[in-house]
């Protein structure tokens, strides 16, 4: 029944997991069969040492010009009305003066869910919804967490998608779930029972300890649901999956046996990654590399004195019948108890004469054949490599080339095992370590140690130090799996966004090696595979196993297998569970209901997409993609997209162990700096961290963390290119998106307070802009909403972001709302009627642009967009008092052709460059209270776009009037007065602005000569750049036109302020 000794390469760990065992094993090995290079491993550590050291640093550097966030006090405004859950808000009472996020967020979501928005059942009620689905699944946090920053992008990311496909009329069905976090969950629910009871798992039995662990589920499992309602996720709470759930569990047991009736499943003996504070194998995820840049004492699970790391020690092993020995060094000298074979590189001189010699073990008198290998590295270290292959991966490849045999020194427990001797049986290894140096220094073996920088591999969830191990388990084979699903990339069957990701899943998967997915656990899916022991069997040592969907399943197998009676056969469950990685592979179709051929599995299997940070391309992913393929034969998705990794602003990422670890329902509601340094002290970090971690918020928060609200959170996670670098997460720019909240606010009470004066609006169908800022506002919306289509298609959802906010306020509040103003006063035209008019169609231009605008940001600020959206409902042109804008049509470009205007949106840019230099020139002036007249000399085709946009200039600009001249074009207003201020607009536009009532003439003369020495120093300095050799052959042709109009516009300002200057003398005279 056993299978050929496995072993999980290290080929396909993460590279910090490739860099922790290579160097915590004190690799000596290069990577290839041929001479290599030194290895770079310990300068890498160095360096990443380094790199950290500079981090904290710049955190405790109390000299660093940093004044944290700086935020007052908002009011905070409540809803006080009466509300049953899940009944609307009353959007009749009075518009609060300002943005207050808990007033927007108070009662919609629960509405949401009770009206059944969420669900795709929903999808036949909607008159805009067409035949096609959109589905996916959230990555199924840990029932155990709470979510991070992290956790919130991913959420940001795919509640965007789904309601912007749920409103473009898909039937969208996102599934939420929770993973039952084996080890996790354990270690939690052991801990409590510790504190509580003072009882550890072992004094109950399996059952009574797993009706424990389903207690505190029930009732703290719920805790990220809560998160992710608050977050606004548009989840079909109905189908709401966890991993333990029945169905799940009949799921995970079907897909067990169909892969071990397939061979895709096996029992062996590998190598695996060992907690001794679990007692238990762990996957590679769970796995942490800890960087040390050399000694270090460390705490270790078990032990109440500090442990030491990073330290390389070197001890001989004397030749057998000849004179001499051979130096090794190792990082762990406690497995050398277990050393089976030492290895040379076949061309390293020193040990040309020792091929196929011994060595003698001094402790436990083995022979100690000395091997040549080109895997060796000569050139680091002694160049001779003790070999213990139970212990290390390397050397376990290395055994496998040279028969050599596998000798486990170390238990599951941490202590030595009876092969190591008497005098250490029994032993823990840490303590072995040092009785095996003293023992060493006694045989005059020992040769010194020294600082060596390494990484040391940390078990994530009991901080213990990972131990290799040798354990019968059982294995996926992934080999033609893995091959299949690099095929289905290759092949365009999955797309993987970004594309660059493709070349890591190629190489991952083409490596991938079998994969242990037995855990020595209790809280878990058990095995569903039974050990078999017949009756007057005479080879007890032998195992033979079956499998089943149940005992009586695998009873029945057995009996033909082996062709005897069922009742002559004893059957024992495998006590172990299933990697949690298993299930959570199983996810995107057993959520549906698979095996079994559910309406759900046939509807939305396969899902759409699946959403997740790229950190679990392989861990997750690539087996979803292998485990779907092999048991449903469709991929489970279509498309993977990735998002980046959320760091904090100094570019660490984001981790329990640094305590740097945001809550995003703390930048939700707000938290002061108190309660921000009471949930580090509760975190358990090491000191040092701890001292960091405390000492950079007490830098970036001083006053703590303002209420920011979910829909600002949303937002600024939204507006973070995901696909691409790392994301360094700033709260003031989240602190930014609220103040923008406020702006939409605002927005809105002046369309309300518009809308209450006018008559209801004509429908968009029948809207027609009039004036040029009518028709510039609409055509701009128009470009919005094609921005927002492409960005969406492309998942590009920062180019939306942007896009939606340069609308808001860089076109529709800044300028827009401000430029009709006197249109709503009835200010303008000459004529009532046309007065009249003029303000109708303004008001029913600024309706549908704040209405239109507010449905393309709802999938991004569903509160708020919810909020405004119905107070705006009444003045639309049906009363729908019932419905949400979250399940209304996503605006297209098709129903706005009539509001696209090409020419006038770009033409605007040269009339808000002419307000913006009028605006500056005032400002230069001190004339901000007056209104001063403002010429413009110009040519033809300039003069009529001015002239076009005239009312809006002298709007904006706060210009009494506005006079153009340009003779050649006809325009023949009287020319500008010699006493004005001068600017320059486009390189060709000269603007005057009239001083003559304005300020002190003096104070003018001292302004615009300050204002000479500044430009004629930059001006220099633009020449000198252009005078340096080659120029012309280095700078590229459109940064030296650039730097061209840069110097023409400076010589052009120049001029006009010497022209100032001498009509101001001139004037001066006259008087």
């Amino acid at each position: 029944m056993w299978k050929s000794v496995h072993v999980v390469s290290p080929r396909i760990w993460s590279r910090d997991l490739q860099r922790a065992w290579s160097t915590w094993g004190c690799r000596l090995c290069s990577q290839t069969p041929s001479n290599t290079q030194p290895s770079h491993h310990p300068r890498t550590q160095a360096e990443k040492a380094k790199r950290r050291r500079a981090r904290e640093k710049a955190i405790l550097n109390s000299d660093v010009n940093d004044v944290g966030l700086s935020w007052s006090d908002k009011e905070k405004i409540t809803y006080n009305a009466a509300l049953l859950p899940g009944e609307k808000k009353d959007t009749t009472l009075p518009f609060p003066q300002s943005y207050s996020p808990e007033y927007v967020e108070f009662g919609w979501y629960q509405w949401w869910e009770k009206q059944g928005f969420f669900s795709p059942e929903q999808h036949s009620k909607q008159p805009h919804s067409f035949d096609k689905y959109f589905s996916l699944c959230i990555p199924p946090p840990n029932v155990t967490g709470t979510l991070h920053l992290g956790h919130a992008l991913t959420v940001a990311i795919e509640d965007a998608l789904a309601r912007w496909r749920r409103m473009q009329g898909y039937k969208v069905l996102w599934v939420p779930g929770c993973d039952h976090a084996g080890i996790a969950t354990q270690s939690v629910v052991e801990r409590k029972l510790l504190r509580e009871q003072g009882k550890c798992r072992q004094d109950f039995s399996r059952e009574e300890f797993l009706k424990q662990v389903w207690s505190w589920k029930n009732e703290k499992g719920d805790e990220i649901y809560h998160q992710l309602r608050k977050l606004g996720a548009s989840l079909d709470w109905s189908r709401a999956c966890f991993t333990m759930d029945p169905g799940f569990s009949r799921a995970v047991t079907e897909a067990f046996v169909r892969l071990c009736d397939s061979g895709l499943i096996y029992r062996s003996e590998g190598l695996v990654h060992w907690s001794c504070a679990l007692e238990s194998a762990i996957s590679d995820i769970e796995v942490d590399s800890k960087e040390l840049s050399g000694r270090t004492l460390l705490s270790v699970p078990g032990y109440q004195q500090k442990v030491e790391f990073g330290i390389m020690v070197t001890f001989a092993y004397p030749l057998e019948g000849h004179e001499g020995e051979v130096a090794v060094s190792t990082t762990r000298p406690e497995t050398m108890l277990g050393d089976v074979a030492i290895a040379v590189h076949p061309d390293d001189p020193r040990y040309k004469d020792l091929h196929g010699k011994n060595c003698r073990h001094p402790f436990t008198e083995r022979l100690l054949p000395i091997v040549t290998d080109s895997m060796v590295d000569m050139t680091f270290g002694t160049g001779a490599v003790k070999l213990t292959p139970a212990h290390d991966h390397t050397d376990f490849l290395l055994s496998q080339r040279h028969s050599l045999p596998h000798l486990t020194v170390i238990g599951g427990d941490g202590t030595m095992t009876s092969v190591c001797g008497q005098w250490l049986e029994g032993v823990k290894r840490f303590d072995a370590r040092e009785q095996v140096i003293t023992a060493l220094m006694e045989r005059k073996l020992f040769r010194g140690k020294k600082d060596h920088p390494m990484a040391l591999p940390i078990c994530s969830r009991s901080g213990d130090v990972i131990e290799p191990l040798l354990k019968k388990q059982w294995f996926v084979r992934c080999q033609e799996m893995g091959k299949k699903a690099v095929q289905a990339v290759e092949e365009g069957d999955l797309q993987i966004i970004p594309h660059f990701y493709s070349k890591m899943w190629k190489s991952w998967l083409s490596n991938i090696s079998d994969w242990c997915i037995s855990r020595q656990l209790w809280w878990g899916h058990q095995i569903p595979a039974y050990r078999v022991t017949l009756q007057n069997s005479k080879d007890k040592e032998e195992e033979q196993w079956v499998w089943g969907r149940s005992a009586a399943e695998a009873r029945q197998r057995a009996a033909v297998k082996f062709g005897v009676n069922p009742d002559a056969i004893t059957l024992t469950q495998d006590p172990d569970v299933l990697d949690t990685w298993f299930s959570s592979g199983l996810f995107p179709f057993a959520m549906l209901g698979w095996p079994e051929q559910t309406d759900d599995l046939k509807q939305f299997y396969p899902n759409s997409i699946l959403e997740t940070g790229s950190d679990l391309i392989f861990f997750w992913v690539a087996r979803m993609v292998m485990l779907g393929r092999e048991l449903t034969g469709q991929l489970p998705f279509k498309q993977v997209l990735f998002h980046s990794l959320v760091r904090d602003k100094y570019g660490r990422k984001m981790s329990k162990s640094l305590g740097n670890v945001i809550d995003p329902l703390d930048v939700i509601s707000g938290i002061s700096l108190e309660r921000l340094q009471e949930k580090v002290r509760e975190g358990n970090l090491d000191p040092r961290e701890s001292v960091v971690a405390m000492e950079a918020q007490k830098k970036d928060f001083p006053k703590g963390i303002p209420e920011c609200g979910t829909d600002a959170l949303r937002f600024a996670l939204c507006s973070y290119k995901a696909q691409g670098e790392d994301i360094s997460l700033s709260v003031s720019h989240v602190l930014s998106c609220r103040h923008f909240c406020n702006k939409m606010w605002q927005a809105v009470r002046f369309t309300l307070a518009t809308l209450h004066d006018a008559s209801l609006p004509t429908s968009l169908a029948e809207t027609y802009p009039l004036s040029s800022m009518d028709r510039w506002i609409c055509s701009r919306l128009y470009s919005t909403v094609q921005q927002c289509e492409r960005g969406f298609e492309n998942f590009e959802l920062h180019t939306v972001t942007s896009a939606l906010h340069s609308f808001w306020l860089h076109s529709l509040c800044d300028v827009y709302l401000e430029s009709i103003k006197p249109v709503l006063k009835c200010e303008g035209s000459d004529s009532e009627e046309q007065r009249v008019r003029e303000r109708q169609v303004a008001a029913s231009v600024l309706y549908h642009s704040v209405s239109i605008s507010l449905a393309l940001l709802s999938p991004f600020m569903p509160f708020l967009t919810e909020e405004m959206w119905q107070r705006l409902l009444p003045y639309g042109d049906s009363d729908r008092t019932s419905t949400s804008l979250c399940v209304q049509p996503y605006p297209k470009t098709s129903q706005l052709e009539h509001w696209y205007f090409p020419k006038e949106e770009a033409d605007f840019s040269l009339v808000q460059e002419v307000v913006r230099v009028a605006r500056l020139l005032r400002a230069q002036c001190q004339m901000t209270k007056e209104r001063p007249d403002l010429w413009a000399v110009c040519g033809p085709d300039q003069a009529e776009t001015l002239l076009h946009f005239r009312s809006a200039i002298c709007t904006l600009g706060r210009i009494s009037a506005f006079h153009l001249h340009c003779p050649e074009g006809g325009f023949t207003d009287s020319p500008p007065p010699k006493a004005s201020a001068v600017g320059v607009v486009d390189h060709s536009i000269c603007l005057h602005l009239s001083v003559q009532n304005g300020i002190n003439a003096d104070k003018q003369r001292a302004l615009l000569s300050q204002r000479r020495e500044k430009l004629a120093s930059k001006l220099k300095q633009a020449l000198a750049r252009t005078h340096v050799p080659n120029y012309t052959d280095k700078v590229p042709d459109k940064v030296r036109q650039e730097m061209e109009n840069k110097i023409t516009a400076m010589e052009q300002e120049l001029k006009n302020i010497e022209d100032q200057l001498l009509a101001f003398e001139e004037t001066r005279k006259e008087v």
